[in-house]
């Protein structure tokens, strides 16, 4: 079984995919870790060197190659992931999709802590990113809404969440 959280930034893939991963003894793949490696250079020099287009072409690979190549997985996606070419088709015929639904007064809270970690809202002023998040979650959610189900995160610790994903595969066997 290959499991796939996809989600905005900030609601939690990264870690909840690792804690499944423990729990469920999947191996466990992080598309932007995957395509750095392959490239040799981190997500933003990717994006400053070659732009988004090589990006994106390099995420559908890559993401296709996890997905064919792979027996029992547990995959994180980048937030535009699903949004891209016929990404959200492919994440759902080849696995168990999950969307980690976060409210935007939690992914601002989140978000607000590390924005210099992440070029897409690190020179945005704080009054501004509720507004922001609200817009991105808006064209995305058209692709997020396609997942096999939705996990809502809000007042929820990552192993509550990463417990509700496990019913969820184990119920969807």
């Amino acid at each position: 079984m290959k499991i796939t959280l996809i989600g905005y930034m900030g609601t939690g893939k990264s870690h909840i995919s690792n804690i499944l991963s423990n729990k469920l003894n999947f191996k466990l793949f992080d598309l932007d870790k995957e395509i750095s490696e392959r490239n040799e250079l981190t997500i933003p020099q990717i994006f400053e060197k070659h732009g988004e287009i090589f990006f994106r072409k390099a995420e559908k690979e890559t993401l296709e190659k996890i997905l064919t190549s792979e027996d029992d997985c547990i995959l994180s996606v980048g937030g535009g992931t699903p949004v891209y070419y016929e990404n959200m088709e492919t994440i759902n015929s080849k696995s168990l999709s999950i969307y980690l639904r976060t409210s935007i007064s939690t992914l601002t809270e989140r978000l607000k802590k590390n924005k210099e970690k992440r070029p897409l809202i690190a020179n945005i002023p704080d009054e501004d990113l509720p507004e922001f998040i609200a817009k991105h979650l808006f064209e995305r959610n058209p692709y997020y809404s396609k997942a096999a189900y939705i996990v809502d995160t809000d007042n929820k610790s990552a192993d509550e969440i990463a417990e509700e994903i496990t019913l969820l595969a184990l119920n969807h066997q």
